[in-house]
């Protein structure tokens, strides 16, 4: 237990406190996780910072686990996974843990991408909090890419050899990129034990950059649902127990979500063929990704050019790094931008429905009263999601009139009580 004298905390276990004097961890954890100033008028989207932080361990403890039982051999990667389902002692729980956190995870993660888009938590001065967010998405995304193929089923399979020729269409150096890939001129053994490498180390990388975004975050503070910093001790409440308590009543409720698709339907967010082994002479009917990778693979596909779609998709992620300069709009939170809050969750819907072309085939068609085929669906989305970014936020921002600030988050709190 900790008191406070001046700045300084004093610890009163005498263990603790010769540590802290030559070690102080325990006076930043005292400093950052417990006194920290904190606004108080936090809604649970605040949350999902938290719960992506425990998902991400989550992943790590299961994937360890997993990486003691599993074999990154073309020839026994399929095996040793079904033999983790049957002989290893809770294997197929460690498995659907796993498989099932990843989706949660992303989840998670996309939730906190829509508060930071709607509260404009990316404008300054937190524009490169920001930026290693996304970073983190990225690195997010190889990790859950790689991860995919290793069970080395048909889906796996098939997946890694689409994904991976995509590097092919870039000019001049494209065929040596796939080759390095590959580790050959296949998919094949020297692409799984590579694949395996990565997969097992991004994720401490990951940690690494999700620290430095934690310690970006604390240098301004966090936003609000006003958009407006604290103007003073009135505006903020202590960081425990207040939010400690919040983010364990949210954890709790999502981890109970979590665990119904991990006991109850695990499978439901994956795909049937790829508990068929890898075949490189059958191909799927259809190829589709995991569905947090799917609007961006309807990017892809949408343009007929393989280098244009290539270069679409990558600059869909790459338009968030620059988001912080798109956006011109003198406030923060949509809360107070009336017309630009839709344009939002239009953006929201347009990914949903980016994310339904990707699942399916582009010969399908949406059938709202008339049969729209689904590559034009997907051509209008892509369209939108560019607009959206390059052209209607820079615009809106500057022409859009906002609603008045409150003078303080106290007034504002205090005013809805009211």
């Amino acid at each position: 237990m900790a008191s406070q004298h001046g700045a300084q905390p004093v610890f009163n276990n005498k263990v603790i406190a010769w540590i802290d004097h030559r070690l102080p961890i325990f006076s930043y954890i005292e400093k950052e996780y417990h006194t920290f100033p904190t606004p108080r008028n936090f809604n649970y989207f605040w949350n999902f910072g938290a719960i992506a932080s425990v998902m991400l361990v989550l992943m790590i403890a299961t994937g360890i686990v997993l990486a003691m039982n599993y074999q990154p051999n073309a020839d026994l990667a399929f095996n040793s996974v079904e033999r983790i389902m049957r002989d290893v002692p809770s294997g197929w729980l460690i498995r659907y843990m796993h498989m099932t956190g990843a989706s949660f995870f992303f989840a998670a993660v996309y939730v906190h991408i829509f508060r930071g888009l709607y509260y404009g938590s990316y404008k300054a001065p937190r524009e490169l909090l920001w930026i290693l967010g996304v970073v983190i998405l990225l690195l997010m995304m190889a990790t859950a890419f790689m991860g995919y193929v290793l069970p080395w089923g048909q889906m796996s399979f098939w997946g890694a050899t689409v994904i991976t020729n995509l590097f092919s269409a870039i000019p001049v150096v494209g065929d040596s990129i796939v080759t390095w890939l590959w580790g050959g001129f296949a998919v094949d053994n020297p692409t799984l034990n590579r694949f395996f490498a990565l997969h097992y180390l991004l994720p401490f990388i990951i940690v690494a950059v999700v620290a430095l975004h934690v310690v970006a975050l604390h240098v301004h503070g966090s936003n609000n649902p006003l958009g407006i910093d604290p103007k003073g001790p009135q505006d903020t409440v202590p960081f425990h127990p207040y939010y400690t308590m919040k983010d364990g009543f949210g954890l709790t409720v999502f981890l109970v979500v979590y665990a119904c698709f991990v006991f109850f339907a695990p499978n439901s967010l994956g795909e049937p063929v790829n508990y068929v082994p890898a075949n490189p002479l059958v191909t799927p009917n259809e190829i589709v990704p995991e569905w947090y990778l799917l609007p961006f693979y309807a990017i892809l596909r949408s343009i007929p050019d393989k280098l244009l779609g290539v270069l679409a998709m990558f600059g869909s992620i790459a338009l968030l790094f620059v988001l912080p300069w798109l956006d011109t709009s003198r406030v923060r939170s949509c809360t107070f931008r009336p017309i630009y809050k839709w344009f939002v969750f239009a953006l929201v819907i347009n990914m949903l429905i980016l994310g339904y072309c990707g699942a399916h085939s582009p010969d399908a068609a949406l059938d709202i009263g008339i049969k729209i085929p689904l590559l034009v669906v997907a051509r209008l989305c892509t369209a939108y999601y560019f607009f959206h970014f390059l052209l209607l936020l820079p615009i809106l921002g500057k022409i859009e009139r906002p609603l008045p600030l409150p003078p303080s988050i106290a007034d504002a709190v205090l005013a809805k009580k009211a």
